[in-house]
């Protein structure tokens, strides 16, 4: 995994621009901490900072090669997962390699294949290629969004990056955010509408995507996109196509020249990728693999369960990993450190989050690259079969709205008179939510139930599942731990999403139709085991740490947040604050201390990242 940075301009030389592009590319140091590479010619300069993972000689960036007269310039960030059966195909095309890296296996696709390429890639990728020949630029993004990619036009210039900071640290892009950034920002936030980069002027290839930039300008193109047709396969077959493409993906994904673990909560998800990894290590006569958990100092005493949360993580680690034999290790966090890493989590995001649902997982990443490199998480199998509540409860299916945000009105009292006035949050979310609803591949023979079920499916996948794979990246990148998740395989996402909500459903549970795809691979009550989400905090620690300090920023008159919000109302819900108030006003484990770190978390970034608001 890696960090890339770029710019093109037609009108200047950047041949001596290595000052810039390398400080642009040192913003991205944490992903990229073992070795850097440039390449500058007279109209493209290339960033790349490198984790390595694979092939550590072979797989150095920016990669070129020549082909006749003509160079083709690669720079990268991710993993294909089918690199061995594209080499093989290449090779039986008269291609050469170096090494056995991925990277020269992506590169020589573009020559053979040129744009097309893409189309041939199990992966997770975002990069860029100079074509000399064709004088263009050639960026794409992998089907689901896993690796992000943004770029922004500036004049005559075009620059890319990895993340949203590399791309501010050029002296031609500022912090500016305008009615419509503000909005993503309160209204849409933590998540974010596809292809909005928040800040102005700056956007995001949106998965599926690729794009040409040459003189003419820019052209986007959407390679892949999900495909309405009848699943007309019987239970036991589609039980068995899954168990098949479930571990295939999983067995893939453990391709690593350095130390690989799995993160495991005991959950059906991560229980599942955790066992097909153990039977492969034991196979090859590997160690043990190694397996981490997280949990948080003082939730054996304040865990309570809820509709959310039915029960806590701790016990059921431990059955997995000795019905496994996984080497484990234990992450307990404290509120403390909970708190600070608010900080690198925004640092992290270039952007307002998930408060301590980032930030916790920034402290994980932290202990986890201690002694692994590369992990797997059972991130999105949730999305992708149908395992939140809100897919079972008729008045959450029913919202006319983002099941996640279904409380913004209690979110917009908390706002100034003059933000309400200025993004219309109640209208800018109608429309989002109209877009994605417009956007669905509708298939002719659904009833209204199941249409309505596709049509959820589709909200999780695209505007949801992208809320999490941002946090699984930023959080882990921002340590060089390289997070995979299987779960996001396009070949499964595809297969699911046609099969009936009937089915999924399998033995009327949530996630059935997976529980019953790993039969007899894990024990039954590990199978059966209820969702239990991304553990959180429940020590009242908390809440009376962020209270302290959202009314340290309240006292403070040169805050930025000030003009935003409605002081009274927000000093008086800190003031009443309690740890049995249910307010979950974003997804299932955002509630009222995370409501304050939400904000607070946008005080930090409008004051560290500069930023001026466009009215």
């Amino acid at each position: 995994m890696c960090g890339i940075v770029g710019w093109m301009d037609f009108t200047r030389d950047l041949s001596d621009q290595y000052q810039v592009i390398s400080s642009m590319a040192d913003t991205l140091i944490p992903r990229g901490p073992d070795a850097s590479g440039y390449w500058l010619s007279k109209h493209v300069a290339f960033g790349h900072r490198r984790l390595v993972v694979v092939d550590p000689e072979g797989g150095k960036q920016p990669m070129s090669r020549q082909r006749g007269e003509f160079l083709y310039v690669l720079v990268y960030n991710g993993e294909l997962y089918n690199t061995e059966d594209i080499r093989q195909e290449l090779l039986s095309r008269g291609y050469t390699f170096q090494g056995w890296s991925d990277t020269e296996v992506l590169l020589c696709s573009y020559l053979e294949w040129g744009e097309t390429c893409v189309e041939k890639f199990n992966g997770i990728f975002a990069f860029a290629i100079w074509d000399e020949n064709k004088q263009h630029l050639f960026l794409a993004r992998d089907r689901i969004g896993v690796k992000p990619l943004f770029y922004s036009e500036q004049g005559p210039s075009f620059f890319f990056a990895s993340e949203i900071k590399a791309i501010l640290a050029h002296p031609k892009v500022f912090p500016k955010i305008n009615r419509e950034g503000l909005a993503e920002i309160f209204v849409m936030g933590p998540a974010r509408t596809p292809g909005h980069g928040v800040f102005s002027g700056i956007s995001e290839l949106k998965p599926g995507y690729s794009m040409i930039v040459n003189r003419q300008g820019i052209r986007v193109n959407q390679y892949w996109s999900l495909e309405s047709r009848p699943h007309e396969e019987d239970v036991d077959t589609t039980v068995a196509t899954v168990r098949e493409l479930v571990f295939d993906a999983i067995k893939r994904q453990l391709v690593s020249d350095v130390p690989l673990c799995t993160l495991l909560s005991g959950g059906l998800d991560s229980s599942a990728i955790t066992m097909v990894a153990a039977e492969v290590y034991r196979k090859e006569g590997k160690d043990p693999i190694r397996t981490f958990s997280i949990d948080y100092v003082g939730n054996d005493k304040y865990f309570s369960v809820n509709e959310f949360q039915p029960n806590a993580d701790a016990p059921w680690v431990k059955v997995v990993s000795d019905f496994l034999g996984t080497n484990h290790s234990y992450c307990f966090i404290d509120t403390p450190q909970l708190a600070n890493s608010l900080i690198p989590a925004v640092l992290a995001r270039d952007l307002p989050g998930m408060t301590d649902v980032d930030s916790s997982l920034y402290l994980f990443s932290c202990e986890v690259k201690k002694l692994a490199t590369v992990g797997l998480s059972g991130e999105c199998a949730d999305e992708v079969f149908g395992g939140y509540p809100w897919f079972f409860r008729r008045d959450e299916t029913n919202l006319d709205t983002f099941p996640w945000v279904r409380r913004l009105a209690e979110r917009t009292r908390l706002f100034s008179g003059e933000l309400l006035n200025l993004i219309k949050p109640q209208e800018y979310m109608a429309e989002r939510y109209r877009e994605a609803l417009n956007e669905v591949p509708r298939f002719a023979g659904d009833a209204a139930e199941e249409a309505r079920m596709r049509e959820m499916f589709y909200l999780n996948l695209t505007r949801w599942m992208p809320t999490l794979l941002d946090r699984k990246d930023r959080m882990s990148m921002a340590t060089g731990l390289e997070l995979r998740v299987p779960f996001c395989d396009h070949r499964l996402v595809e297969y699911v999403w046609n099969i009936p909500w009937e089915m999924k459903t399998y033995g009327n549970r949530e996630k059935g139709l997976l529980r019953q795809a790993l039969k007899g691979t894990l024990p039954e009550d590990v199978l059966w085991r209820k969702k239990s989400p991304f553990p959180k905090t429940h020590n009242p620690a908390y809440l009376e740490v962020m209270r302290a300090w959202m009314l340290r920023v309240l006292e403070d008159k040169s805050s930025p947040l000030l003009p935003l919000i409605n002081t009274q109302a927000v000093r008086d819900l800190a003031l009443s604050a309690r740890t049995d108030m249910n307010m979950p006003w974003f997804g299932q484990l955002m509630n009222v201390p995370q409501l304050f770190a939400f904000l607070i978390q946008v005080d930090y970034w409008l004051r560290e990242y500069k930023v001026s608001i466009e009215a």
